[in-house]
C-alpha cells in the first residue's frame, strides 16, 4: 500500500451548497429505493459513511476538469458523490439496468448538474463503440467485479496516459492477482491508496491503474468471458 488517505467529510464539514445537495441526494435515494431497490444500506449514519464518505475518497485524484467514465453507476456511488464535491468533472454514467437510469436522470436533475451523461448500456458494449473507447482521462467504478474482470471492462474505456481507479476493500490480494490482466489490457498498476471509514466502518483501499498503451481490439471479449474466464 503506498499510503494512507485520511478522510475529513463529517455533517459538520459539509456546508452551503454541497450540503443541500448531500441531503437532496440523500432524500431521492431513500424515496426511490422503495420502488427500485437500489441499496441495502438505508440509514442516515451508514449512508453518510459506506456510500457517501466512502464514495469521496477519491475526490482529490482527478486533474481539473476532467472526462471521467464510471463503470456500473447503479445508485450513483461514487459518481454523483464526486459531482458534488467536484463540479468541474465531467461523468458519463454506465448502467445496463433501466431503472437504475430513470433513478439517476431524477438524481441528475433534481441537483442541477451539467455534464452528467447517464447511458442504458452495459460496459462491454460501450468499449467496442468509437465515441467510448478510450475516451476517458479516468474510469471509476465501485463494488462491480474483481480486479481482473472489472480491468477489462474499464481500460478499454480509458485513453493512454489516463487512470482506471477501482474502490476495494482493504484485501489487496485481488490486486496484486490482476497483473496479468493490467499488462494483457495496456495497464500498469500506480498505486494502491488505504483509508478507514470512521466508527470502524471498515477498511478501504483505491487502486489506480495507469493506461501506458493502447488496448488490444479484441478486450473486452463480450458474451460474459471477462468474468467466466478472467484475464
Amino acid at each position: 500500500m503506498d499510503k494512507k488517505i485520511f478522510l475529513d467529510l463529517n455533517l459538520e464539514s459539509i456546508q452551503g451548497e454541497k450540503k443541500e445537495k448531500f441531503d437532496c441526494f440523500s432524500a431521492l435515494l431513500k424515496e426511490y429505493n422503495t420502488r427500485y431497490n437500489l441499496t441495502s444500506i438505508t440509514e442516515d449514519k451508514e449512508i453518510l459513511y459506506k456510500h457517501f464518505l466512502d464514495s469521496s475518497a477519491a475526490a482529490a485524484l482527478f486533474q481539473k476538469n476532467a472526462n471521467v467514465a464510471e463503470v456500473g453507476s447503479g445508485a450513483g456511488f461514487p459518481s454523483i458523490v464526486l459531482k458534488i464535491l467536484r463540479e468541474d468533472l465531467c461523468f458519463t454514467l454506465m448502467e445496463s439496468v433501466g431503472k437504475k437510469c430513470e433513478f439517476l436522470r431524477v438524481a441528475v436533475d433534481k441537483l442541477g448538474f451539467k455534464g452528467m451523461n447517464i447511458c442504458n448500456i452495459r460496459a462491454e458494449d460501450a468499449a467496442r463503440e468509437k465515441e467510448y473507447r478510450e475516451r476517458f482521462d479516468y474510469c471509476v467504478a465501485r463494488a462491480v467485479a474483481r480486479m481482473n474482470s472489472l480491468s477489462e471492462y474499464c481500460l478499454p474505456l480509458v485513453k493512454v496516459g489516463g487512470t482506471f481507479i477501482a474502490y476495494k476493500s482493504a484485501d489487496e490480494t485481488e490486486i496484486q492477482e490482476a497483473e496479468s490482466a493490467y499488462r494483457t489490457l495496456g495497464g500498469r498498476l500506480d498505486f494502491v491508496y488505504g483509508y478507514s471509514l470512521p466508527e470502524g466502518y471498515g477498511e478501504r483501499v483505491l487502486a489506480g491503474v495507469k493506461k501506458i498503451k493502447t488496448t488490444s481490439p479484441k478486450y473486452p471479449r463480450g458474451q460474459g468471458k471477462e468474468r467466466k474466464n478472467p484475464l
